[in-house]
């Protein structure tokens, strides 16, 4: 009879782990990337934060270069925080506003007139955001927009497909527009670009494709976010990252992950899907969150949904027939 199911399961045994990515990011940057060093953009989190500190301690700081890319709705401690852990782990970095690029590609025009579709008063200095409602009730997830004017007033209603999908891609083009700055100055240096997933986004498809999708290797990929905070933990990272909250940092209103897109808060979301992976019962998930089994399998339906409308995100492009000469 299997142990209960609790948090313990994904306890980490840090230093040999780190030291485990730190052997597999070597032998990967050289063998078979062959660049000199690696490029990570910092956003303050925990994910982003715990690949820096992995890759000076697979590479050294004179090895690792980072970026700062603030824009016109990231969030103050975001570029304070990211600063905070350049200066820490002692690597180069250099902070990049994509706003005035966001600009002229119309990110801010585009979402801002789905948004006036919905709610025709919205206007400067008002703020938005995106919630996730229905898959843990049973039905077919839906988005609700969020907005609050200047006087605090709040409205909630629910997002036609079509508003959503606008809305959803001018705010891509901040993921998209990040990763070309990183692959400049990849390029420049000759480096790789690490991208920062978690086991959980990357399972989930918390990820834009071209966008922070895109990167030569991802070194957390197999981590549950619980692993990583403890990862961050063992290297030391400053008290404030290693207690970050975690936020999409893409909307004007302050946004957790867990209201944008995952059925539970992280730590409970990671249970899920370790019970999930691991052949645990709704029955057994329901005991470990107090939560009734009805419920738990909800959440185990919601994870296989998102995996299958995620699937595309993984996906290589298609081709006719294979070309031979090419190997992946």
């Amino acid at each position: 009879m299997s142990a209960a199911l609790s948090p313990d399961v994904l306890t980490l045994e840090c230093a040999v782990e780190a030291d485990r990515i730190a052997a597999w990011m070597r032998e990967t940057l050289v063998s078979r990337l062959r660049k000199r060093g690696v490029v990570v953009a910092m956003s303050g989190g925990i994910d982003s934060s715990a690949c820096a500190a992995l890759a000076v301690h697979a590479l050294g700081p004179k090895k690792v270069f980072g970026l700062l890319l603030p824009e016109r709705d990231s969030s103050g401690f975001s570029t304070a925080r990211g600063r905070q852990l350049a200066e820490h782990l002692g690597i180069a970095y250099e902070t990049h506003d994509i706003a005035p690029a966001l600009e002229g590609l119309g990110c801010y025009r585009q979402r801002d007139e789905a948004i006036r579709r919905v709610v025709p008063e919205y206007g400067p200095g008002w703020k938005n955001k995106i919630v996730i409602a229905g898959g843990t009730e049973g039905g077919i997830n839906f988005f609700r927009l969020v907005v609050e004017d200047p006087q605090g007033h709040r409205q909630e209603l629910r997002l036609p497909v079509a508003e959503y999908l606008q809305i959803v891609a001018a705010t891509n083009y901040k993921q998209r527009v990040r990763k070309t700055v990183e692959y400049f100055h990849a390029d420049r240096l000759n480096y790789a670009v690490i991208g920062t997933p978690n086991r959980l986004e990357y399972d989930q498809g918390f990820f834009v494709k071209n966008g922070d999708g895109s990167a030569d290797l991802k070194p957390i990929a197999h981590l549950y976010k619980t692993q990583v905070y403890a990862m961050a933990r063992h290297f030391g990272l400053p008290a404030e990252i290693c207690a970050a909250v975690p936020t999409t940092d893409t909307y004007t209103l302050p946004q957790g992950q867990d209201e944008f897109y995952f059925a539970l808060p992280y730590a409970q979301m990671d249970l899920a899907l370790w019970a999930l992976n691991h052949g645990r019962s709704a029955a057994e998930l329901a005991e470990a969150l107090k939560i009734t089994a009805a419920q738990a399998q909800r959440v185990y339906d919601d994870i296989e949904n998102k995996r299958r409308t995620t699937h595309y995100l993984h996906a290589r492009p298609e081709l006719i027939e294979p070309i031979a000469s090419v190997r992946h």
